[in-house]
């Protein structure tokens, strides 16, 4: 069982499983395929990832293209994230817009990022155990990012400017207004 929250931006939703717990800890269901497909949107997962990540590590924001972009349901297992999904989908009502979300392992909370969306993360706590399903497998050639620090996108990190951590790649994205290939709101990439 588990609760579905909408988020500002349609399509990207809080999945809370239930939690059962005692004096000798918890229990919950981390996946469904039945719950989700029922709650959600029917969905094949493809591709289970896992990063671990220390303080100030941000990693973002990613999405691949055309017909290998990616759905994600996203999760802590261990530590605590800032989880961002923007809208960069070309004629959407809500493109360039964004959602951020405290996930952890203390809340249990997952979030869903449907196609059509750029996603990253930065890591609040010392170190983070990052978990995700992938309904499309990495495909490099179609790989696609925005700057994380797009300042018409105005993410509050949640982090000081100095403490962050980024890859090569992440420091060198275009701003939304300057990426070239994006989604078109009225293509159905599920479709595809």
């Amino acid at each position: 069982m588990m609760t579905v929250i909408p988020t500002a931006l349609p399509g990207v939703v809080i999945v809370e499983p239930r939690v059962f717990g005692d004096s000798r800890g918890y229990f919950l269901e981390s996946w469904s395929q039945r719950d989700f497909d029922a709650a959600v949107r029917p969905l094949r997962f493809v591709q289970d990832n896992e990063s671990r990540s220390c303080y100030g590590v941000l990693r973002g924001l990613h999405f691949q293209k055309g017909k290998d972009a990616q759905s994600k349901l996203v999760r802590v297992v261990q530590g605590c994230v800032l989880d961002v999904a923007v809208d960069i989908r070309r004629g959407s009502p809500t493109f360039g817009q964004h959602v951020a979300v405290e996930l952890s392992a203390d809340n249990h909370r997952q979030m869903f990022i449907p196609r059509g969306f750029a996603h990253g993360f930065a890591v609040l706590s010392e170190e983070a155990l990052f978990q995700y399903k992938c309904d499309n497998p990495y495909a490099p050639a179609s790989e696609g990012a925005v700057a994380w620090d797009d300042p018409a996108l105005a993410i509050d990190w949640r982090l000081p400017r100095e403490a962050i951590i980024l890859s090569e790649k992440d420091k060198a994205h275009p701003r939304l207004c300057d990426a070239v290939e994006l989604f078109d709101y009225q293509v159905d990439y599920y479709a595809l």
